[in-house]
C-alpha cells in the first residue's frame, strides 16, 4: 500500500507542475492546436505502454460508440476548455479551480445517480465553492471580478466531472488504462480538426523543436498526461475514492507552488484563504472525513 501512496504522490506532483507547464505552452502556441498535439502524443504513449504490458487490444464494434461518447466530455471539451482558459487566467487561479474536480464529480454523481447526501457533505460542498468564489474574485490589486479564463477553466472541471460519472454508469468492458489511450487519441483528432477550422497555423508546432519548450511539452504529454492518468486509474482502483480525495488536495498545493516558482506569480492572502476552504471542502464533501471517522470507530 505504501508503494501505491508513493505513486499517487508522484502523480499529484506531476499534475500540479503540469498547470505551469501548460501555461508556458499556451502562451507560445495556439492553445487548441497545442492541445490536439499534446493529447495525441499522450494517447499514443499510453497505447504503446499498454502493448508492452500485454493489455492492448482493438475495441469491439459496440465499444467504439462508448469511446466516442466519453471522448467528447473526457478529452475534447475538458482539455480544450483548460487550454483556452489558461491563456486567459493566472496559473494560481487555474490551480485552485482545478482543485474542485473531486467535489464537482461528487455533486454530479449526486444529481445524476441520485445518491443520498449527508449534512456534513453539504457543508463540504459549500466550503469548496465559496473557496473558488474567493479565489476567482481576486486580482493582483484585490477583488477584481471573475475573469473569462476562470469561467472557462471551471467549465473544464464541470465536463470532466460529468465524464467521470458517465464512465461509472457505462462501465467500459475493457481495461481503464487501455480505454484512456483510445480516448486521448480519438479525442485529439477532433480537437485538431477544430483547430484547423478556427484557422490555427500548423507552423506554430515548429516552436516545439526548441529544446526548452520541447522539454516542457514532453513532460506535459508523456509524464503528466500519459503516465499520470494510467498510474492514477490503477492506484485509485487499489486505494478507493475516499483516500484519493486527500491526494487531489496535494495536486492543488503543488500547482500553486509551481505557479509561484516557475511563473513568478504572486500568491495573495485571498488565494491562501481560497485554498484552505477548497481543501477543507474536498476533504469533507467527498466523504473522506466520514470515511476516516468510520475507520477510527471500527478500530
Amino acid at each position: 500500500m505504501i508503494k501505491i501512496y508513493g505513486l499517487l504522490l508522484i502523480v499529484m506532483l506531476m499534475w500540479g507542475l503540469n498547470v505551469s507547464a501548460l501555461k508556458v505552452l499556451v502562451d507560445a502556441i495556439d492553445p487548441i492546436l497545442l492541445t490536439s498535439v499534446r493529447v495525441f502524443t499522450a494517447g499514443v504513449a499510453v497505447l504503446i505502454l499498454c502493448a508492452f504490458m500485454g493489455i492492448f487490444r482493438l475495441p469491439m464494434k459496440h465499444e467504439w460508440l462508448i469511446i466516442f461518447y466519453l471522448s467528447i466530455f473526457n478529452v475534447i471539451l475538458h482539455h480544450t476548455f483548460i487550454a483556452v482558459g489558461l491563456e486567459r487566467t493566472s496559473g494560481v487561479n487555474a490551480a485552485l479551480i482545478l482543485g474542485l474536480m473531486p467535489l464537482v464529480t461528487v455533486v454530479m454523481a449526486l444529481i445524476i445517480l441520485r445518491q443520498r447526501v449527508t449534512v456534513v457533505r453539504v457543508i463540504g460542498f459549500i466550503l469548496g465553492f465559496v473557496g473558488v468564489a474567493i479565489t476567482t474574485l481576486t486580482g493582483a490589486e484585490g477583488l477584481a471580478g471573475v475573469s473569462l479564463g476562470d469561467l472557462i477553466v471551471f467549465l473544464g472541471v464541470v465536463v470532466q466531472g460529468f465524464s467521470f460519472v458517465l464512465i461509472s454508469k457505462l462501465k467500459p468492458t475493457f481495461d481503464p488504462r487501455l480505454i484512456t489511450g483510445y480516448l486521448l487519441v480519438f479525442g485529439s483528432l477532433f480537437i485538431f480538426g477544430l483547430s484547423m477550422i478556427l484557422g490555427s497555423e500548423l507552423k506554430e508546432i515548429n516552436q516545439l523543436f526548441d529544446w526548452k519548450l520541447g522539454s516542457v511539452f514532453l513532460f506535459s504529454a508523456i509524464l503528466a498526461t500519459a503516465f499520470g492518468h494510467m498510474t492514477y486509474n490503477f492506484a485509485i482502483k487499489k486505494v478507493g475514492p475516499a483516500e484519493s480525495a486527500i491526494f487531489i488536495n496535494l495536486n492543488t498545493l503543488f500547482a500553486i507552488i509551481g505557479a509561484s516558482v516557475f511563473l513568478n506569480e504572486v500568491i495573495t492572502i485571498y488565494h491562501f484563504a481560497g485554498f484552505v476552504m477548497i481543501l477543507s471542502g474536498v476533504f469533507i464533501g467527498t466523504g473522506a472525513l466520514e470515511h476516516l471517522i468510520r475507520q477510527r470507530k471500527a478500530s
